[in-house]
């Protein structure tokens, strides 16, 4: 998908200058059903952004086209696309290749959850699916599942909302996109805890759990990575001090790799048992790492350090 294009400095009667865009950012907005578009979209607003929602697919082309002639009337796009209209969705594919072989500077986003997390959503909510038919709730997302594979795996970001209620994925959102002016990558350091599930969008996993557990030091076990005696416990010994070294060293080239193939967006997932102590520690960590980096903005989430 294209580079992002900085703006253009322009100079006014004042003498002043200010930053004009010379093109606009469109953002794709998909996925599941029940997985928070709507919480998404109204975040993407709130930022900035002019959201169209429910779009038929075969009309992105054309949108994308108009506001790519005045940038500066609409920087900021971003487009609902769903399958609330099925017959029109099957033209998605075909719609996102030809936005690729044009100059529209465009990203998806892709947002998903667990099977029994729709379900759940579904149920509260009291709304059928809008492909179960006369089925079930389930037999609907499994139809859309089945139906957005392809678009899932050429997303740019996918944002897996299981864990999420309406603030933290407004908050996720917000960290994702709200920076001004062009961002080259943008990190998502996660930790997580195995015995909760690897996180569905992660890029990258990394298991430390070949490191001593603070859990079994009853003064640290009510403590989280974050405090200065766990770390300390965590990095006491040189193979862990190692493997971040190595692992931020082995991220350095992928990410020029991301770069060149205009891939903006990346979450490196970092689990131990728990997701308290270790991943935490380590994730700190390696996020302090990969902020030095040029052309880099990292946010870090921990997932599961909440838990009991």
């Amino acid at each position: 998908m294209s580079e992002h294009t900085a703006g253009a400095d322009v100079g006014t009667a004042d003498g002043t200058d200010h930053a004009k865009p010379t093109s606009s950012e469109l953002l794709v907005v998909t996925g599941m059903s029940g997985a928070g578009r709507s919480t998404a979209a109204n975040a993407l607003e709130d930022l900035g952004w002019y959201v169209v929602d429910n779009l038929p697919p075969q009309m992105l082309h054309t949108l994308a086209d108009l506001v790519s002639r005045t940038p500066q009337a609409l920087p900021k796009l971003a487009v609902v696309i769903d399958v609330r209209g099925k017959a029109l969705f099957s033209d998605m594919k075909e719609t996102l290749a030809a936005l690729e072989a044009s100059d529209v500077d465009f990203s998806v986003l892709f947002l998903d959850a667990a099977d029994e997390v729709l379900v759940s959503r579904y149920e509260h909510q009291r709304r059928p699916h809008p492909l179960q038919a006369g089925g079930r709730i389930l037999d609907g997302i499994r139809a859309e599942r089945a139906l957005l594979t392809d678009l899932r795996e050429s997303a740019d970001v996918v944002l897996d909302t299981s864990g999420f209620n309406v603030h933290a994925l407004s908050r996720a959102v917000a960290d994702l996109f709200s920076t001004n002016g062009p961002v080259v990558l943008r990190l998502t350091v996660l930790s997580f805890g195995f015995k909760y599930g690897v996180p569905a969008d992660a890029n990258y996993v990394a298991d430390v759990r070949f490191i001593p557990n603070p859990h079994w030091v009853p003064s640290l076990r009510p403590r989280t990575g974050k405090d200065d005696e766990v770390r300390d416990y965590v990095f006491q010994d040189e193979g862990p001090r190692q493997f971040v070294d190595r692992f931020v060293a082995m991220l350095e080239p992928v990410f020029t790799g991301y770069r060149t193939e205009n891939k903006h967006y990346a979450t490196i997932a970092i689990g131990c048992t728990g997701g308290k102590h270790r991943s935490v520690a380590v994730s700190e960590e390696v996020a302090r790492r990969l902020a030095k980096l040029p052309l880099v903005t990292v946010n870090i989430q921990h997932r599961d350090m909440g838990r009991e």
